[in-house]
């Protein structure tokens, strides 16, 4: 296989590509939940299928973080952690959370605040 591919020989995905594939899929989940187009329980249901699929991640625990990895698990740990009227109503944590999708989305700078780790 090309060693610029995604994909390892054993068929399991990167944590690079797991990141930036799901990255953007978590990012339209909470704004489409901001915008009410999309349920809090939709966001329950991605969370555990993000989970499901980290299974199949191709990793070891001394491979590095990148700032968009972190970034990535922090917002979806805080999806998870706060209730619904939280996630929408509550404006400080709306701005963090912002701040790491704007982030993941390629708009700005990792927020200092993004400190996710792998489950």
């Amino acid at each position: 296989m090309d060693k610029n591919n995604n994909i390892t020989g054993s068929g399991l995905v990167k944590v690079n590509a797991f990141i930036d594939n799901k990255a953007k899929q978590l990012c339209y989940y909470l704004r489409g939940f901001w915008g009410n187009q999309i349920a809090y329980s939709e966001l329950e249901l991605f969370f555990w299928d993000i989970l499901e699929e980290w299974s199949q991640v191709d990793y070891d625990l001394s491979q590095p973080y990148s700032s968009k990895e972190r970034a990535f698990w922090h917002l979806l740990h805080q999806m998870h952690f706060w209730d619904a009227e939280k996630l929408m109503y509550d404006d400080e944590l709306i701005e963090e959370l912002q701040g790491c999708a704007n982030y993941l989305e390629g708009k700005g700078a990792c927020p200092a605040d993004c400190i996710g780790i792998r489950p």
